[in-house]
C-alpha cells in the first residue's frame, strides 16, 4: 500500500539515532517493514483520512523506534506496533477532547436486532446469484469500506478492525486496547451489528443495491 514510501518513513524516524535500527541482528527497519502496510491500513481506518493516517504512522514509528530496545520478542512486533498506534491516536484525540473508549455498553442498541444476512435475503438484490452475500461484499471498493468504518463508533470500530481485518484474537485485541476481555467481547458484538447496518445503509444510499419501496 505504501511500499514506495516505506524506506523514507523508516529512515526519517531513525535520523535522530540511526543506531536504534541498524544494530547487528534484526534491525528496527527489518522488524517494522514486515508490518508496515497493515499498520498504515489500521491508521487509515482509525483516522478516516490518508493525510492524518500518515501523521499517525509517523508518530507511531518515532515512538516505536525510541522504545525498540524494550521489544524482547520480534514475533510480538505486530501487536507491539498496533498498541503504540492505538496509544498515539488516543493521545491525539484526548488533546482534541475526544475519546476512543467511552461508550455506555448498557445503553439500548438500535442496531442489535438488525441482521445483514436476513436483510439481503429479503431484499434479494442479486436474484440469480449463488453467492448472494459475497456478491454484496464485492460491491464495496476500498474507499467505500473506509467510509463505512469511519462512520462507526470508535470504541466499536477498533476491536472490529483488530480482530476481523488484522487477525488478532479477542485476547490480543484486549491487550492492545488495554481493556478487559469482557468489554472487548461486548464491543465486538455491538460493533458487528453496527458494521452490518452501516454496510447496508451505505449500499442503499450510494445506490449500490436496488431495494423495494415497501
Amino acid at each position: 500500500m505504501i511500499e514506495e514510501g516505506a524506506t523514507t518513513l523508516l529512515e526519517a524516524t531513525g535520523q535522530a539515532d540511526r543506531s536504534a535500527w541498524v544494530a547487528p541482528g534484526r534491525t528496527f527497519a527489518d522488524v517494522v517493514h514486515a508490518h508496515l502496510d497493515q499498520l498504515y491500513g489500521y491508521c487509515i481506518h482509525l483516522c478516516g483520512d490518508p493525510t492524518a493516517a500518515e501523521d499517525l504512522l509517523q508518530d507511531t514509528l518515532v515512538r516505536a523506534m525510541r522504545s525498540y530496545a524494550g521489544l524482547r520478542d520480534p514475533a510480538a512486533a505486530k501487536a507491539w506496533l498496533f498498541t503504540i498506534a492505538t496509544n498515539c491516536v488516543r493521545d491525539q484525540w484526548r488533546a482534541q477532547g475526544r475519546e476512543l473508549d467511552t461508550v455506555p455498553l448498557d445503553a439500548a442498541d438500535p442496531d442489535d436486532k438488525f441482521s445483514l444476512f436476513a436483510t439481503i435475503a429479503i431484499e434479494d438484490p442479486f436474484p440469480y446469484s449463488d453467492e448472494l452475500h459475497l456478491d454484496f461484499l464485492r460491491l464495496f471498493a476500498d474507499e467505500d469500506l473506509q467510509a463505512v468504518f469511519a462512520a462507526m463508533t470508535p470504541a466499536f470500530r477498533a476491536p472490529i478492525l483488530l480482530t476481523t481485518v488484522h487477525g488478532f484474537s479477542c485476547k490480543e485485541a484486549a491487550a492492545i486496547l488495554g481493556s478487559p476481555l469482557g468489554t472487548i467481547l461486548s464491543q465486538l458484538h455491538r460493533g458487528r451489528k453496527q458494521l452490518e447496518r452501516g454496510l447496508w445503509e451505505y449500499a442503499v444510499r450510494r445506490r449500490l443495491v436496488t431495494v423495494s419501496d415497501e
